[in-house]
């Protein structure tokens, strides 16, 4: 079997009308309008001379046509390789900018898309689904929580609440960090939280690096969420400060967890050799697909680490590979099954309609993955005409 052909597709949905940040952002006022003015992402979908077709996609938080035109120019790399030799293109495809400082950012999403096609392809190819390949069923449900919960208003809160209940979650994540320089504001309604759902029911709280490198606000607040028996604090701090995870971790007694802001092994690394997570959050469609997303779960395994994949704003493909990996890991600990859509008036097509994700059945929490042959998923085409780039 030999690759053919190598197509990148960029899918853009704008939004009708402009939105306030839904998460923490610095300057959210001044950002918003470009960070969160379109639902986004660009797919790769490479195909081979026996007429078998693999889909992936590459995570982009902003200019998706950046990462396109990265994957039209590794094109020819692929052109006529055999796409069972996922090893070898993967280190050909990092080979071309690493010693030139592009082993991070747009360049690793453009390999993560091609990854997580070639990956799709073998499945397909050995009617597996992918997981098979990963390693078999390790656990054949995933515990999943429902994200995320956005703070607009009390009572927007308690129906999306109220409607994660009805679904069967039994843990839900709730969006923090709109106010950094006040968290008082926010840690009355994580302390209302609590008492809305009881003690049963897992709360995490996300603050997508809100306390920046102000250590003093993110462990009082941590210290809030003790109070609270909260799961878990995500991404109080900026992704790249390793000490300060390392700090609050060492003065916490929650689990904290972070990553999916971070690229490849290497830059996972200095995390856990510093001890400085409990739970580790990749996006295997951004830090370098399957092949890398498993060293990078091998790894924390020896730190004893979990693994909790993110999903956050990606399309359903990124949903659904990281749902292949979790059944495979471990050390996998539970599943993010996103829920909500950045502009509460506006759904996303790009998640509810471009694929239907390969769950078998939902129940009591858990989300059993269908075992269809490689990713187990198939393109919507009217979605992807509709909304291309």
């Amino acid at each position: 079997m030999k690759i053919t052909d190598v197509e990148a597709i960029t899918l853009v949905v704008p939004m009708e009308k402009p939105i306030k940040a839904p998460i923490s952002i610095p300057h959210a006022d001044e950002l918003a309008g470009v960070v969160f003015k379109e639902y986004r992402t660009t797919l790769v979908r490479i195909t081979t001379d026996e007429g078998i077709e693999g889909v992936g996609e590459c995570m982009v938080r902003l200019a998706p046509t950046a990462t396109r035109d990265i994957v039209e120019y590794l094109k020819p790399i692929l052109i006529g390789r055999d796409p069972f030799d996922i090893e070898y293109l993967w280190d050909l495809l990092y080979g071309t900018m690493m010693n030139r400082g592009h082993y991070k950012g747009f360049f690793i999403e453009a390999i993560s898309g091609i990854d997580v096609a070639l990956w799709d392809i073998m499945g397909k190819a050995l009617n597996v689904p992918v997981y098979r390949l990963l390693g078999g069923k390790t656990n054949p449900r995933l515990w999943s929580y429902a994200s995320s919960l956005r703070f607009r208003s009390m009572d927007v809160l308690m129906k999306d609440v109220e409607r994660y209940l009805e679904m069967g979650f039994n843990a839900m994540k709730i969006k923090i960090g709109q106010h950094p320089m006040d968290p008082e504001k926010e840690l009355a309604v994580l302390r209302w939280l609590r008492k809305a759902v009881g003690d049963d029911i897992i709360l995490m709280a996300d603050a997508n690096c809100a306390y920046g490198n102000d250590l003093k606000t993110a462990l009082r607040v941590g210290k809030g969420l003790e109070e609270l028996n909260y799961f878990w604090f995500e991404e109080p701090l900026s992704p790249d400060n390793v000490e300060g995870y390392a700090y609050l971790r060492r003065n916490l007694n929650i689990r904290l967890a972070a990553g999916e802001a971070e690229f490849t092994r290497f830059g996972f690394r200095p995390f856990f050799v510093r001890e400085a997570l409990d739970v580790v959050q990749p996006n295997l469609c951004r830090t370098g697909g399957f092949t890398e997303a498993r060293k990078i779960a091998a790894m924390a395994a020896a730190f004893h680490v979990a693994y909790a994949p993110h999903t956050g704003s990606s399309s359903a493909i990124a949903m659904a590979a990281a749902m292949h990996l979790a059944v495979a890991l471990p050390n996998f600990l539970t599943y993010e099954y996103m829920q909500s859509d950045w502009n509460k008036d506006q759904r996303n097509p790009l998640r509810w309609d471009l694929v239907e994700l390969p769950v078998k059945s939902f129940k009591d929490g858990y989300l059993e993955v269908d075992d269809k042959p490689g990713l187990g998923i198939e393109l919507n085409e009217e979605v992807v005409r509709k909304y291309r780039v």
